[in-house]
């Protein structure tokens, strides 16, 4: 498959992703990730080791957008949890704390 990573041409096989990503230990992720094989990958890893350019160069949709295509599982950055809205008699008795025990 033929897609563009950086205003740079590239023509990515779901095999050669496979192959370049052998035997890369995975980094921390703490953004959007690319499951391949087994292992959850930072989708700015796996841009710089198919690609063979500095993170910088690419954004991590570009990346996202080419496995997506090429069959990977991908995921976004998780949800944050919502908040819970106290009312003021909540937020007070919280501002008090508990009772201590007798």
């Amino acid at each position: 498959m033929r897609c563009v990573i950086a205003r740079f041409p590239f023509d990515l096989t779901k095999s050669g992703v496979l192959e370049s990503m052998k035997g890369v230990k995975p980094e921390q992720v703490s953004g959007e990730s690319v499951i391949i094989g087994r292992r959850t990958y930072p989708v700015k890893q796996v841009g710089q080791v198919v690609t063979r350019q500095d993170r910088r160069d690419f954004s991590a949709g570009e990346v996202l957008r080419a496995m997506t295509r090429l069959g990977f599982t991908c995921r976004s950055l998780p949800a944050a949890a919502p908040t819970r809205v106290l009312n003021p008699f909540q937020q007070a008795s919280a501002m008090l704390g508990s009772p201590a025990a007798i």
